[in-house]
């Protein structure tokens, strides 16, 4: 039997992503820096076990390991030329982590490093090819959404939508990073765009599912902030990854230190607001995920 496209299957149950993928890389041996996309090639094995452990926690949604296998993001670690193979490679090793069970891969896009022209100097033409490139391998291996990252500008996320949908893809997810502002008392980009903004621009683009990742201040309950602001301004289901917490800086580094548990304390709160898929992004772990699991698993009993 066909599975149902991911943006139905949410109106019937809330369903659980994955959590961060660059800190589990990182304590499996990737260098600060490194190129973990070319990963998929080399160590294969090592994503497969990172993948199965969040499927094994109870995902029902996996974010491939292609955030930065876009040819531009590509070209600055020389495998500009493998963007096709990393991404086809990304697709298959996370559908192998579901085995037998039914899940969704998202393939995971990210944002291109560099600003748009006018205000940068990145040509619009370019930007949109190297995001259709990469969306056309994700959805030719299978994907069953295409996800759009930690963006921050409306102008290079309308470029990735368009391109995804040049590309084919049947569900394309728009997620946004937000940063707390310095009085605590909203959320908006680091191009200055607000929650309610982006939900607008989002539906307006055709997208399927507006989302949220990361972003400095960004843990359970400001996503559930976030979340309730894009139910309010746009019809499109919502989906939410935010951080373990608030990070604390240790020998120059951030640090995400909220446990499995303090972080299951926001998630029927984001559910409240309306999320219809919860997942976590920096610093968590597939115990995080497995928190997550168990709340999800009581709110889509008791619905």
């Amino acid at each position: 039997m066909m599975k149902k496209p991911l943006q139905e299957i949410v109106l019937e149950r809330r369903l659980v992503c994955d959590g961060a993928m660059g800190t589990q890389l990182m304590l499996t041996g990737l260098e600060p820096g490194g190129c973990g996309e070319l990963w998929n090639f080399t160590h294969p094995d090592r994503i497969l076990a990172i993948q199965q452990r969040y499927v094994e926690a109870g995902a029902d949604c996996l974010i491939t390991n292609t955030f930065g296998a876009s040819r531009i993001m590509l070209n600055r670690h020389g495998h500009a030329d493998e963007v096709r193979a990393i991404n086809l490679a990304g697709v298959a090793i996370a559908r192998k982590a579901f085995g037998d069970r039914d899940g969704y891969v998202l393939g995971d896009i990210g944002p291109l490093g560099a600003i748009l022209e006018p205000y940068g100097d990145l040509p619009v033409a370019e930007a949109y090819a190297a995001y259709e490139e990469q969306a056309r391998a994700l959805v030719d291996g299978g994907a069953d959404a295409v996800i759009i990252e930690t963006q921050t500008s409306l102008e290079e996320l309308g470029v990735a939508i368009d391109a995804a949908k040049a590309a084919g893809a049947s569900c394309i997810i728009a997620s946004l990073a937000y940063d707390l502002s310095a009085d605590k008392s909203f959320y908006v980009t680091m191009m200055g765009v607000m929650p309610e903004k982006a939900a607008e621009f989002v539906e307006e683009k055709c997208a399927h599912i507006v989302a949220l990742n990361c972003g400095t201040g960004m843990d359970m309950e400001g996503a559930a902030k976030v979340i309730r602001l894009y139910r309010e301004n746009c019809s499109l289901p919502a989906m939410g990854q935010p951080n373990a917490g608030l990070p604390v800086l240790e020998k120059g580094k951030a640090v995400y230190k909220q446990l499995p548990a303090d972080m299951a304390l926001g998630v029927p709160a984001i559910l409240a607001a309306g999320a219809h898929i919860v997942g976590s992004c920096c610093g968590s772990t597939p115990e995080h995920t497995r928190a997550i699991r168990q709340v999800v698993e009581e709110y889509n009993k008791s619905n």
